[in-house]
């Protein structure tokens, strides 16, 4: 994980709470959960609506008649 071993995710984790308290890391936790959910459910919508929109460019080309 970005070249990260055991003694500096330790590191990270104990800066994380002496700078922001071991009550408030679950809150931060759960805040990034939601962030990168919906983050993931916009990229999936695109996604969708990219598809959609090119099945109607399709759908377009075929109504219109050959040379």
């Amino acid at each position: 994980m970005f070249g990260l071993g055991l003694p500096e995710l330790g590191i990270v984790a104990v800066v994380a709470i002496l700078i922001f308290g071991p009550k408030k890391i679950p809150e931060l936790g759960n805040a990034l959960g939601k962030t990168l959910r919906s983050f993931k459910d916009g990229i999936g919508q695109s996604d969708d609506e990219a598809a959609q929109k090119e099945k109607d460019k399709d759908r377009d080309e075929e109504g219109k008649p050959g040379d």
